[in-house]
């Protein structure tokens, strides 16, 4: 299968998925959207009321404002792809629950497993704790960390620098340093590629 046809059957999956309470409550599941081949995968935390209403992915005001953060990195919303780590809306848009958290996270593993991104965006404190748990996201954002031969980037969720301009600058910062994470997985591949045909061409002689 392709991997818009393993997307859409996660997506197919999570429609009918009742690991945890969450769907009672919602109207739409949200399993995420984008280009099925990204080379930057966001994980934001939940769904918002917007993004229940839609079963779309960062479609209230956060939504237009991680579009503007894409675009002034020179990236487009076609260009990645966008989920979050549970698939239906908590209620009152409380805080996802560790498990609730732990139910949804085969989902969000197998999005990951079947994009194989270069780079990995975590949007807030809760995908953030996937890769580093315990630390501080005030202490760590925009500080890449290589996994797996993929970088992953903390970075502040857009709705929390919307409630806290403080945080905007730091956030509009860190989205600035994607193309150059791009370029450095890209010229990193092109030497495991160069190192690859290295015994070949020496055959040859």
């Amino acid at each position: 299968m392709t991997n818009r046809e393993q997307l859409n059957q996660i997506r197919g999956e999570v429609g009918v998925c009742r690991n945890c309470e969450l769907w009672r409550n919602a109207t739409n599941p949200v399993p995420g959207e984008g280009n099925p081949e990204a080379r930057i995968l966001l994980i934001g935390e939940a769904p918002g009321f917007h993004e229940d209403t839609q079963g779309k992915p960062f479609v209230g005001n956060s939504g237009k404002f991680l579009t503007q953060l894409l675009e002034s990195a020179g990236l487009s919303r076609e260009d990645v792809f966008i989920t979050n780590v549970v698939k239906h809306r908590p209620p009152g848009n409380r805080d996802p629950l560790p498990d609730e958290m732990a139910a949804c996270a085969h989902f969000l593993h197998r999005q990951i497993e079947i994009i194989d991104p270069d780079v990995i965006v975590t949007l807030g404190r809760f995908s953030m704790s996937m890769y580093f748990p315990g630390e501080r996201i005030g202490r760590i954002h925009g500080q890449p960390k290589e996994v797996n031969g993929r970088f992953i980037v903390p970075m502040y969720h857009p709705a929390a620098a919307l409630h806290n301009g403080a945080l905007r600058p730091d956030l509009e910062a860190d989205f600035q340093k994607l193309p150059r994470l791009l370029a450095e997985r890209e010229k990193a591949r092109e030497a495991e590629r160069a190192r690859a045909q290295q015994p070949h061409q020496q055959s040859l002689f």
